[in-house]
């Protein structure tokens, strides 16, 4: 004798569709039968704001803003500070594997830089003038001159 193609699992999906059938055609039958007593509206707007907050009224055209073709600002942020170069000290310096970190000396921050980007040589406690660029892991100190 064959045994059944029908497992437990298989019967357990058969019965799971269909609920999920029968469920839907019951929300089905709700809309329709609302939408006929006038309950249910078809064209619902939601409108938002000059705030940005939902509302169900149009917003008033007399609050819209006029915006300049000239203040819309396509691409990146310029950066202002190019005239200025930050001034700082070096607080260390491994010749040998030619790096060190400055720190600034208004913000105390410390920037990274290599050798290449000095045309002198420097050592710690040297009184620097440099750009910033950011780089892998934060800011880096780049075109460093001696003061």
């Amino acid at each position: 004798m064959a045994k059944s193609q029908q497992t437990f699992n298989k019967l357990e999906r058969e019965k799971n569709k269909a609920k999920k059938r029968e469920e839907k055609r019951k929300k089905m039958q709700a809309r329709k039968e609302a939408r006929e007593k006038g309950e249910l509206k078809q064209d619902e707007f939601v409108y938002v704001d000059h705030l940005g907050n939902f509302t169900d009224t149009p917003p008033d055209p007399a609050e819209k803003e006029e915006i300049s073709l000239e203040s819309i600002n396509l691409g990146a942020a310029k950066n202002q500070d190019f005239d200025e170069k930050i001034q700082g000290k070096v607080t260390f310096y491994e010749p040998d594997k030619g790096f060190g970190f400055i720190k600034n000396l208004t913000s105390h921050d410390s920037y990274f830089f290599h050798f290449s980007e000095c045309k002198d040589t420097l050592g710690v406690g040297d009184k620097v003038e440099f750009d910033t660029v950011r780089g892998e892991k934060g800011l880096n100190a780049v075109k460093i001159n001696k003061i």
